[in-house]
């Protein structure tokens, strides 16, 4: 039975020691198109001798430069892939399949995490998101960081997993943390809470166990024992920087959009 045409999409920057593996691994797609925002090492070349597509943009934000690479992918389907994951040889043989009569708008898809010098253990909690989709009837979420492919239909959970290789050290995942932390502050779509005082009190000791024990990191020795300190030290920025904007006058209650959820 003929399958639907792929595209594989991908955004870069500065990214030569892991593009590589990255489009070797999809090289079954019909179409591979790399959007990079102004890269000053191999990125590029070697995404063109792998037979990438290669498009060049400035940066316009994480969530509006992946919707620009999907603005341009030749097929109607569409796989979306971060620059430092990769696809293993069972989850490309499952996309393949599920492309033969795909009766849903997208998929689900997991993801396993390189924790500083291993794999997070097997019985750990994957994280989930919809990567394969019909782009005529999908979007990016808009959000400036954690942002999000949303489907107008159905979606069904691929059992896939994708590889995600990161950050390779303690230090990178601690500046991605700061950066993140400051692009969730300043995002306009996102909400700020009430209780901040109260919550960089309370909720990083929340981010720690719900990382730590629930979802299952324990189980990586001190490699998970460390991540989960960083994400509770994320969850911290996330509040801090907030009270720091209230307190100095730089955000007003009368302007405060108010939220009843919990840490993400």
């Amino acid at each position: 039975m003929a399958r639907e045409p792929l595209s594989v999409v991908v955004t870069t920057f500065n990214n030569a020691d892991t593009i590589e593996a990255c489009l070797a691994s999809v090289r079954f797609a019909d179409d591979i198109l790399l959007l990079d925002s102004g890269s000053t090492d191999a990125t590029r070349d070697i995404a063109a001798r792998l037979g990438a597509r290669v498009e060049v943009q400035p940066f316009a934000g994480y969530s509006a430069q992946k919707q620009a690479a999907i603005d341009l992918a030749m097929h109607r389907w569409v796989l979306l892939l971060d620059s430092d994951e990769a696809l293993p040889a069972v989850a490309a043989e499952r996309v393949r399949a599920a492309l033969e009569s795909p009766d849903v708008a997208g998929f689900e898809m997991l993801r396993r995490e390189w924790v500083f010098w291993r794999w997070q253990p097997d019985r750990a909690r994957l994280n989930h998101y919809v990567r394969l989709f019909d782009r005529t009837r999908a979007r990016m979420s808009g959000h400036e960081v954690h942002e999000s492919v949303v489907v107008d239909g159905p979606v069904r959970r691929l059992e896939a997993v994708i590889d995600h290789y990161g950050e390779r050290d303690i230090e990178g995942r601690v500046d991605k943390a700061n950066r993140y932390s400051s692009l969730q502050v300043h995002d306009r779509r996102t909400r700020t809470p009430r209780y901040l005082r109260a919550r960089m009190v309370v909720y990083p000791t929340v981010a720690f166990l719900r990382y730590y024990l629930w979802r299952g990191h324990w189980r990586g020795g001190w490699a998970g024992f460390v991540a989960a300190r960083v994400h509770a030290f994320y969850s911290f920025l996330k509040y801090a920087k907030l009270y720091e904007l209230r307190v100095s006058g730089r955000l007003g209650e009368d302007s405060l959009r108010h939220d009843k959820g919990g840490d993400e």
